[in-house]
Protein backbone atom coordinates (compact mmCIF):
# COMPACT_ATOMS: atom_id res chain seq x y z
CA UNK A 1 0.00 0.00 0.00
CA UNK A 2 1.22 3.53 -0.83
CA UNK A 3 0.62 6.87 0.75
CA UNK A 4 -2.01 7.65 -2.27
CA UNK A 5 -4.24 5.00 -1.65
CA UNK A 6 -5.13 6.06 1.98
CA UNK A 7 -6.71 9.41 -0.06
CA UNK A 8 -4.35 11.92 1.11
CA UNK A 9 -4.36 15.21 -0.44
CA UNK A 10 -2.26 16.32 -3.24
CA UNK A 11 -0.46 18.92 -1.02
CA UNK A 12 0.58 16.55 1.33
CA UNK A 13 1.39 13.70 -1.29
CA UNK A 14 4.11 15.77 -2.26
CA UNK A 15 5.70 16.74 0.94
CA UNK A 16 5.39 13.14 1.72
CA UNK A 17 7.48 12.09 -1.28
CA UNK A 18 10.07 15.11 -1.21
CA UNK A 19 10.83 14.05 2.43
CA UNK A 20 11.83 10.21 1.07
CA UNK A 21 8.56 8.41 2.53
CA UNK A 22 6.71 5.84 -0.17
CA UNK A 23 5.01 3.45 2.14
CA UNK A 24 3.00 3.93 5.23
CA UNK A 25 4.14 1.88 8.56
CA UNK A 26 1.73 -0.57 10.31
CA UNK A 27 0.57 2.29 12.98
CA UNK A 28 0.22 4.60 9.57
CA UNK A 29 -1.99 2.20 7.13
CA UNK A 30 -4.51 1.83 10.50
CA UNK A 31 -4.51 5.30 11.90
CA UNK A 32 -5.01 7.14 9.29
CA UNK A 33 -8.07 6.91 7.19
CA UNK A 34 -9.79 6.36 10.94
CA UNK A 35 -8.90 10.32 11.47
CA UNK A 36 -9.60 10.93 7.76
CA UNK A 37 -12.95 9.73 8.32
CA UNK A 38 -13.62 12.04 11.69
CA UNK A 39 -13.20 9.37 14.19
CA UNK A 40 -11.48 9.62 17.59
CA UNK A 41 -8.33 7.51 18.14
CA UNK A 42 -6.33 5.89 20.52
CA UNK A 43 -2.85 5.14 19.01
CA UNK A 44 -0.27 3.02 20.67
CA UNK A 45 2.84 1.99 18.37
CA UNK A 46 6.70 1.17 19.18
CA UNK A 47 8.67 4.28 19.29
CA UNK A 48 10.82 5.06 16.07
CA UNK A 49 7.61 3.87 14.00
CA UNK A 50 6.15 6.52 12.62
CA UNK A 51 3.67 7.50 15.19
CA UNK A 52 3.86 11.24 14.46
CA UNK A 53 3.01 11.00 11.00
CA UNK A 54 0.09 8.82 11.69
CA UNK A 55 -1.49 11.80 12.90
CA UNK A 56 0.41 14.59 11.35
CA UNK A 57 -0.85 13.87 7.72
CA UNK A 58 -4.54 13.08 8.30
CA UNK A 59 -4.77 16.46 10.38
CA UNK A 60 -3.43 18.40 7.96
CA UNK A 61 -5.53 16.59 4.95
CA UNK A 62 -8.60 18.09 7.32
CA UNK A 63 -7.20 21.66 7.51
CA UNK A 64 -6.83 22.09 4.11
CA UNK A 65 -10.19 23.28 3.17
CA UNK A 66 -9.16 25.91 5.75
CA UNK A 67 -5.92 27.60 4.05
CA UNK A 68 -5.95 30.68 3.35
CA UNK A 69 -2.88 32.91 2.04
CA UNK A 70 -4.60 36.30 3.47
CA UNK A 71 -2.38 38.34 6.02
CA UNK A 72 -5.33 38.98 8.09
CA UNK A 73 -4.79 37.27 11.72
CA UNK A 74 -8.66 36.71 11.78
CA UNK A 75 -8.44 34.45 8.81
CA UNK A 76 -5.81 32.18 10.60
CA UNK A 77 -7.65 31.39 13.86
CA UNK A 78 -6.60 27.92 15.98
CA UNK A 79 -8.06 24.77 14.38
CA UNK A 80 -5.66 22.16 15.81
CA UNK A 81 -3.76 21.91 19.04
CA UNK A 82 -1.02 19.22 19.67
CA UNK A 83 0.01 18.89 22.69
CA UNK A 84 3.21 17.20 23.95
CA UNK A 85 5.32 16.64 27.07
CA UNK A 86 8.46 17.89 27.09
CA UNK A 87 10.00 20.88 25.10
CA UNK A 88 11.86 18.42 22.71
CA UNK A 89 9.25 16.27 21.60
CA UNK A 90 7.34 19.38 21.32
CA UNK A 91 10.20 20.65 18.92
CA UNK A 92 9.97 17.65 16.70
CA UNK A 93 6.25 17.35 15.97
CA UNK A 94 6.62 20.56 14.96
CA UNK A 95 9.06 20.12 12.77
CA UNK A 96 7.30 17.47 11.25
CA UNK A 97 4.25 19.43 10.96
CA UNK A 98 6.25 21.93 9.21
CA UNK A 99 7.77 19.20 6.77
CA UNK A 100 4.41 17.67 5.62
CA UNK A 101 2.80 21.12 5.52
CA UNK A 102 5.00 23.39 3.19
CA UNK A 103 2.74 23.39 0.10
CA UNK A 104 -0.12 24.15 2.28
CA UNK A 105 -0.87 28.07 3.10
CA UNK A 106 -1.03 26.87 6.73
CA UNK A 107 0.88 28.70 9.84
CA UNK A 108 2.16 26.84 13.07
CA UNK A 109 3.74 27.87 15.88
CA UNK A 110 5.75 25.63 18.56
CA UNK A 111 4.94 27.15 22.40
CA UNK A 112 7.10 25.98 24.98
CA UNK A 113 8.35 27.28 28.35
CA UNK A 114 12.22 27.89 29.49
CA UNK A 115 12.58 30.65 26.58
CA UNK A 116 11.24 34.44 26.35
CA UNK A 117 7.36 34.51 25.84
CA UNK A 118 7.90 37.64 23.73
CA UNK A 119 8.23 35.95 20.41
CA UNK A 120 5.33 33.27 20.85
CA UNK A 121 3.14 36.05 21.86
CA UNK A 122 3.80 37.64 18.13
CA UNK A 123 3.46 34.58 16.21
CA UNK A 124 -0.18 33.55 17.99
CA UNK A 125 -0.77 37.73 17.39
CA UNK A 126 -0.36 37.06 13.37
CA UNK A 127 -2.35 33.82 13.66
CA UNK A 128 -1.75 30.34 13.20
CA UNK A 129 -4.07 26.99 12.55
CA UNK A 130 -1.75 24.41 14.34
CA UNK A 131 -0.26 25.18 17.96
CA UNK A 132 2.15 22.59 18.78
CA UNK A 133 2.73 23.42 22.91
CA UNK A 134 3.54 22.36 26.15
CA UNK A 135 0.74 22.21 28.80
CA UNK A 136 2.42 24.67 31.19
CA UNK A 137 3.50 27.03 28.69
CA UNK A 138 0.13 26.99 27.34
CA UNK A 139 -1.95 28.03 30.39
CA UNK A 140 0.46 30.63 30.01
CA UNK A 141 -1.16 32.05 27.63
CA UNK A 142 -4.29 31.34 28.52
CA UNK A 143 -3.76 33.50 31.49
CA UNK A 144 -2.68 36.62 28.79
CA UNK A 145 -5.11 36.42 27.04
CA UNK A 146 -2.94 35.60 23.91
CA UNK A 147 -4.75 32.62 22.17
CA UNK A 148 -8.31 31.66 21.55
CA UNK A 149 -9.59 28.34 21.70
CA UNK A 150 -13.31 28.56 19.82
CA UNK A 151 -12.72 27.57 16.46
CA UNK A 152 -10.72 24.35 17.79
CA UNK A 153 -11.70 21.28 15.43
CA UNK A 154 -8.79 18.70 16.56
CA UNK A 155 -7.23 18.00 19.73
CA UNK A 156 -3.81 15.85 19.88
CA UNK A 157 -2.15 14.12 23.03
CA UNK A 158 1.08 13.09 22.32
CA UNK A 159 3.46 10.66 24.40
CA UNK A 160 0.45 10.76 27.24
CA UNK A 161 1.59 8.34 29.71
CA UNK A 162 4.78 10.64 29.82
CA UNK A 163 2.12 13.53 30.76
CA UNK A 164 0.46 11.27 33.41
CA UNK A 165 4.16 10.43 34.79
CA UNK A 166 4.76 14.17 35.25
CA UNK A 167 1.99 15.26 36.77
CA UNK A 168 0.29 17.33 34.13
CA UNK A 169 -2.99 15.22 33.74
CA UNK A 170 -4.55 18.51 36.17
CA UNK A 171 -3.30 20.94 33.38
CA UNK A 172 -4.49 18.74 30.76
CA UNK A 173 -8.03 18.73 32.60
CA UNK A 174 -8.11 22.24 32.21
CA UNK A 175 -7.24 22.46 29.22
CA UNK A 176 -9.63 20.02 28.00
CA UNK A 177 -12.70 21.76 29.97
CA UNK A 178 -11.69 25.40 27.84
CA UNK A 179 -12.32 23.80 24.55
CA UNK A 180 -15.63 23.25 22.21
CA UNK A 181 -17.57 20.35 23.09
CA UNK A 182 -17.44 19.16 19.38
CA UNK A 183 -14.05 17.92 18.41
CA UNK A 184 -12.20 15.10 17.09
CA UNK A 185 -9.39 14.16 19.55
CA UNK A 186 -6.53 11.43 19.15
CA UNK A 187 -4.43 10.17 22.07
CA UNK A 188 -0.78 8.56 20.69
CA UNK A 189 1.74 7.00 23.21
CA UNK A 190 4.09 4.41 22.58
CA UNK A 191 2.48 2.51 25.90
CA UNK A 192 -0.46 2.26 27.43
CA UNK A 193 -1.95 2.04 31.05
CA UNK A 194 -4.68 1.74 32.73
CA UNK A 195 -4.68 5.41 33.86
CA UNK A 196 -4.31 6.66 30.41
CA UNK A 197 -7.20 4.48 29.35
CA UNK A 198 -9.36 6.56 32.21
CA UNK A 199 -8.20 9.62 30.84
CA UNK A 200 -9.26 8.44 27.23
CA UNK A 201 -12.85 7.66 28.40
CA UNK A 202 -12.75 10.86 29.49
CA UNK A 203 -12.00 12.95 26.47
CA UNK A 204 -12.82 10.82 23.76
CA UNK A 205 -16.00 9.91 22.19
CA UNK A 206 -16.48 6.05 20.92
CA UNK A 207 -12.77 5.75 20.11
CA UNK A 208 -10.89 3.19 18.00
CA UNK A 209 -8.52 1.31 19.88
CA UNK A 210 -4.98 1.01 17.01
CA UNK A 211 -1.98 -0.73 18.74
CA UNK A 212 0.33 -2.77 15.35
CA UNK A 213 2.14 -4.71 18.46
CA UNK A 214 1.30 -5.94 21.79
CA UNK A 215 1.75 -3.80 24.83
CA UNK A 216 4.55 -2.58 25.65
CA UNK A 217 6.61 -4.33 23.79
CA UNK A 218 10.24 -3.44 22.54
CA UNK A 219 11.77 -3.64 19.16
CA UNK A 220 12.75 -6.97 17.82
CA UNK A 221 16.09 -5.27 16.38
CA UNK A 222 17.70 -4.19 19.84
CA UNK A 223 19.75 -6.95 21.79
CA UNK A 224 19.88 -6.30 25.11
CA UNK A 225 22.77 -6.76 27.74
CA UNK A 226 23.01 -6.73 31.58
CA UNK A 227 26.14 -6.76 33.51
CA UNK A 228 25.86 -6.79 37.39
CA UNK A 229 28.01 -4.44 39.32
CA UNK A 230 28.14 -2.66 42.66
CA UNK A 231 26.74 0.52 42.91
CA UNK A 232 30.11 2.50 43.84
CA UNK A 233 31.66 1.27 40.70
CA UNK A 234 28.89 1.84 38.61
CA UNK A 235 30.89 5.22 36.79
CA UNK A 236 34.28 3.06 36.75
CA UNK A 237 32.79 0.12 34.21
CA UNK A 238 31.01 2.31 32.28
CA UNK A 239 34.34 4.29 31.41
CA UNK A 240 35.68 0.73 30.99
CA UNK A 241 33.03 -0.33 28.40
CA UNK A 242 33.25 3.31 26.55
CA UNK A 243 37.21 3.27 26.38
CA UNK A 244 37.28 -0.99 25.61
CA UNK A 245 34.64 -1.72 23.26
CA UNK A 246 33.76 0.24 19.60
CA UNK A 247 31.01 2.58 21.22
CA UNK A 248 31.40 5.86 19.09
CA UNK A 249 27.86 7.21 19.66
CA UNK A 250 26.20 6.08 23.28
CA UNK A 251 22.74 7.86 25.47
CA UNK A 252 23.12 6.92 28.76
CA UNK A 253 20.27 7.54 31.28
CA UNK A 254 20.41 8.27 34.77
CA UNK A 255 17.72 8.73 37.26
CA UNK A 256 18.25 12.20 39.38
CA UNK A 257 19.48 15.42 37.35
CA UNK A 258 22.66 15.43 39.80
CA UNK A 259 23.75 11.95 38.61
CA UNK A 260 23.21 12.86 35.33
CA UNK A 261 26.02 15.94 35.75
CA UNK A 262 28.19 13.93 37.95
CA UNK A 263 28.03 11.09 35.60
CA UNK A 264 29.08 13.43 32.68
CA UNK A 265 31.89 15.24 34.48
CA UNK A 266 33.37 11.88 35.53
CA UNK A 267 33.55 10.36 32.20
CA UNK A 268 35.53 14.22 31.06
CA UNK A 269 37.95 13.32 33.40
CA UNK A 270 38.49 9.78 32.12
CA UNK A 271 39.18 11.60 28.77
CA UNK A 272 35.81 10.74 27.07
CA UNK A 273 33.80 13.58 25.28
CA UNK A 274 30.67 13.78 27.16
CA UNK A 275 27.64 16.81 27.72
CA UNK A 276 24.42 16.11 30.41
CA UNK A 277 21.05 17.00 29.37
CA UNK A 278 18.50 17.04 32.10
CA UNK A 279 15.89 19.44 33.53
CA UNK A 280 17.98 22.07 35.34
CA UNK A 281 19.34 23.17 31.95
CA UNK A 282 17.69 25.93 29.81
CA UNK A 283 16.41 25.55 26.20
CA UNK A 284 19.46 26.77 24.62
CA UNK A 285 22.24 24.50 26.73
CA UNK A 286 20.05 21.59 25.95
CA UNK A 287 19.60 22.15 22.46
CA UNK A 288 23.40 22.91 21.60
CA UNK A 289 24.08 19.47 23.81
CA UNK A 290 22.01 17.32 21.11
CA UNK A 291 23.30 18.97 18.37
CA UNK A 292 27.04 18.14 19.13
CA UNK A 293 26.05 14.62 19.92
CA UNK A 294 24.34 14.48 16.55
CA UNK A 295 27.10 15.60 15.14
CA UNK A 296 29.78 13.57 16.48
CA UNK A 297 31.12 16.22 18.44
CA UNK A 298 30.69 14.72 21.89
CA UNK A 299 30.68 10.72 22.06
CA UNK A 300 28.22 10.42 25.11
CA UNK A 301 25.20 12.04 26.05
CA UNK A 302 23.90 11.50 29.47
CA UNK A 303 20.47 12.37 30.15
CA UNK A 304 17.28 11.97 32.41
CA UNK A 305 14.21 10.58 31.78
CA UNK A 306 12.27 14.01 31.17
CA UNK A 307 14.76 15.06 28.92
CA UNK A 308 15.35 13.05 26.75
CA UNK A 309 11.57 12.24 26.03
CA UNK A 310 11.06 13.47 22.29
CA UNK A 311 14.66 12.83 21.41
CA UNK A 312 14.79 11.86 17.36
CA UNK A 313 18.33 10.85 16.71
CA UNK A 314 19.31 9.01 13.49
CA UNK A 315 20.93 5.70 13.78
CA UNK A 316 21.85 5.86 17.30
CA UNK A 317 23.67 2.14 18.31
CA UNK A 318 23.57 1.84 21.69
CA UNK A 319 21.51 2.87 24.48
CA UNK A 320 22.67 2.61 28.26
CA UNK A 321 20.79 2.60 31.42
CA UNK A 322 23.20 3.36 33.88
CA UNK A 323 20.28 2.86 36.19
CA UNK A 324 16.95 1.10 35.91
CA UNK A 325 13.92 3.14 36.04
CA UNK A 326 11.47 2.56 38.64
CA UNK A 327 8.91 2.06 35.98
CA UNK A 328 9.31 -0.60 33.60
CA UNK A 329 7.42 1.55 30.85
CA UNK A 330 10.06 3.89 31.07
CA UNK A 331 12.74 0.63 29.98
CA UNK A 332 10.64 0.74 26.74
CA UNK A 333 10.75 4.32 26.23
CA UNK A 334 14.77 4.28 26.95
CA UNK A 335 15.46 2.18 24.58
CA UNK A 336 13.00 2.80 22.14
CA UNK A 337 15.82 5.33 20.86
CA UNK A 338 17.85 2.58 19.57
CA UNK A 339 17.40 0.07 17.04
CA UNK A 340 14.64 2.27 14.78
CA UNK A 341 13.27 1.69 11.42
CA UNK A 342 14.56 -1.96 11.10
CA UNK A 343 18.19 -1.13 12.24
CA UNK A 344 20.22 -3.08 14.62
CA UNK A 345 20.57 -1.56 18.15
CA UNK A 346 22.07 -2.53 21.56
CA UNK A 347 20.75 -2.04 24.90
CA UNK A 348 22.94 -1.97 28.05
CA UNK A 349 22.27 -1.87 31.73
CA UNK A 350 24.37 -1.71 34.45
CA UNK A 351 22.28 -3.43 37.43
CA UNK A 352 23.37 -3.28 41.02
CA UNK A 353 21.84 -5.57 43.73
CA UNK A 354 19.18 -3.74 44.82
CA UNK A 355 18.09 -3.02 41.50
CA UNK A 356 17.55 -6.79 40.71
CA UNK A 357 13.27 -6.62 41.32
CA UNK A 358 13.16 -3.80 38.97
CA UNK A 359 14.96 -6.32 36.32
CA UNK A 360 12.65 -9.20 37.23
CA UNK A 361 9.95 -6.55 36.33
CA UNK A 362 11.18 -5.02 33.20
CA UNK A 363 11.81 -8.92 32.09
CA UNK A 364 8.33 -10.28 33.23
CA UNK A 365 6.60 -6.82 30.90
CA UNK A 366 8.51 -7.46 27.85
CA UNK A 367 8.78 -11.04 28.45
CA UNK A 368 12.42 -11.47 27.45
CA UNK A 369 14.95 -13.12 29.83
CA UNK A 370 17.71 -11.20 29.77
CA UNK A 371 21.28 -12.95 30.37
CA UNK A 372 23.77 -11.56 33.08
CA UNK A 373 27.03 -10.93 32.39
CA UNK A 374 30.03 -10.31 34.77
CA UNK A 375 32.35 -7.68 33.85
CA UNK A 376 35.92 -9.46 35.26
CA UNK A 377 37.26 -6.91 37.53
CA UNK A 378 34.21 -5.27 38.37
CA UNK A 379 32.59 -7.50 41.76
CA UNK A 380 31.84 -7.01 44.81
CA UNK A 381 35.55 -7.63 46.31
CA UNK A 382 36.86 -4.62 44.24
CA UNK A 383 36.90 -1.54 45.76
CA UNK A 384 36.44 1.94 43.82
CA UNK A 385 40.17 2.86 45.06
CA UNK A 386 41.75 -0.06 43.45
CA UNK A 387 39.93 0.54 39.87
CA UNK A 388 40.79 4.28 40.20
CA UNK A 389 44.54 3.41 39.97
CA UNK A 390 43.77 0.81 37.48
CA UNK A 391 42.10 3.06 35.21
CA UNK A 392 45.35 5.79 35.65
CA UNK A 393 47.98 2.87 35.29
CA UNK A 394 45.40 2.42 31.61
CA UNK A 395 45.43 6.00 30.70
CA UNK A 396 49.47 5.55 30.99
CA UNK A 397 49.38 2.70 28.80
CA UNK A 398 47.51 4.12 26.21
CA UNK A 399 49.31 7.63 26.01
CA UNK A 400 52.58 5.34 25.38
CA UNK A 401 50.56 3.64 22.76
CA UNK A 402 49.72 6.80 21.19
CA UNK A 403 45.69 6.25 21.66
CA UNK A 404 45.50 9.52 23.72
CA UNK A 405 47.43 12.79 23.56
CA UNK A 406 50.12 13.09 27.07
CA UNK A 407 49.24 15.28 29.60
CA UNK A 408 51.24 18.32 29.84
CA UNK A 409 53.92 18.08 32.29
CA UNK A 410 54.11 20.14 34.86
CA UNK A 411 56.99 22.98 34.48
CA UNK A 412 59.53 22.57 37.62
CA UNK A 413 59.61 25.09 40.60
CA UNK A 414 62.27 27.25 40.23
CA UNK A 415 64.63 27.31 43.66
CA UNK A 416 63.66 30.41 45.37
CA UNK A 417 65.83 31.97 48.44
CA UNK A 418 63.68 31.21 51.21
CA UNK A 419 63.53 34.56 53.57
CA UNK A 420 64.13 33.82 57.23
CA UNK A 421 61.21 33.77 59.53
CA UNK A 422 60.36 37.80 60.57
CA UNK A 423 60.67 36.73 64.47
CA UNK A 424 64.48 35.75 63.59
CA UNK A 425 65.55 39.74 62.02
CA UNK A 426 67.04 41.93 64.64
CA UNK A 427 64.60 44.28 66.20
CA UNK A 428 67.17 47.11 66.66
CA UNK A 429 69.56 48.70 64.55
CA UNK A 430 73.35 49.10 65.58
CA UNK A 431 72.74 52.59 65.95
CA UNK A 432 70.62 52.20 68.61
CA UNK A 433 66.84 52.35 66.66
CA UNK A 434 64.50 50.44 67.35
CA UNK A 435 62.67 49.02 64.57
CA UNK A 436 59.54 48.16 66.77
CA UNK A 437 58.73 51.41 68.15
CA UNK A 438 57.51 54.37 66.78
CA UNK A 439 60.24 56.75 65.49
CA UNK A 440 61.36 60.37 67.38
CA UNK A 441 63.13 62.93 65.92
CA UNK A 442 66.89 63.53 66.82
CA UNK A 443 67.91 64.82 70.73
CA UNK A 444 70.39 67.49 71.07
CA UNK A 445 72.80 64.76 71.53
CA UNK A 446 72.69 63.49 68.12
CA UNK A 447 71.04 60.17 69.05
CA UNK A 448 68.52 58.63 67.63
CA UNK A 449 65.79 57.49 70.00
CA UNK A 450 62.35 55.60 69.78
CA UNK A 451 59.94 56.78 71.99
CA UNK A 452 56.37 56.06 72.99
CA UNK A 453 54.48 59.37 72.67
CA UNK A 454 50.44 59.89 72.65
CA UNK A 455 49.50 62.24 70.11
CA UNK A 456 48.05 65.62 71.94
CA UNK A 457 45.92 68.09 70.52
CA UNK A 458 47.53 71.58 68.86
CA UNK A 459 47.60 74.13 71.60
CA UNK A 460 45.23 77.22 70.96
CA UNK A 461 42.57 74.83 69.67
CA UNK A 462 39.76 74.07 71.68
CA UNK A 463 38.51 70.30 71.96
CA UNK A 464 35.35 69.59 71.03
CA UNK A 465 32.49 68.08 73.51
CA UNK A 466 31.42 64.74 72.45
CA UNK A 467 27.77 63.83 73.28
CA UNK A 468 27.60 61.25 75.66
CA UNK A 469 25.16 58.88 73.73
CA UNK A 470 27.88 59.02 70.88
CA UNK A 471 30.54 57.71 73.42
CA UNK A 472 31.72 61.03 74.88
CA UNK A 473 31.63 62.46 78.36
CA UNK A 474 28.77 64.84 77.61
CA UNK A 475 28.53 68.17 79.20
Amino acid sequence: MSFAELGLCPEVLRAVEDAGYTEPTPIQRQAIPVVLAGGDVMGGAQTGTGKTASFTLPLLHRLARHASTSTSPARHPVRALIIAPTRELAMQVHESVQTYSKHLPLRSVCIYGGVDIKPQLAELRRGVEIVVCTPGRLLDHVEQKSILFHQVEFLVLDEADRMLDMGFIPDIRRILGMLPKTRQSLLFSATFSDEIKKLADSMLKQPQLIEVARRNAVNETITHEVHPVPTAIKRELLAHLLLDADLHQVLVFTSTKFGCSRLATHLVREGISADAIHGDKNQQQRTEALEKFKNGEIRVLVATDVAARGLDIDDLPCVVNFELPPNPEDYVHRIGRTGRAGKLGKAISLVAGEEQQRLAAIEKMIKIKITQTVVPGFTEDVSPEELRRQSRRGRGDREERGERPPRTERAERSERPRLPPRNAMPTVAPDGFDFSRPYDAKTDDGAVTAVTTSKKPAPGKPRKTVAFLLGGKGK
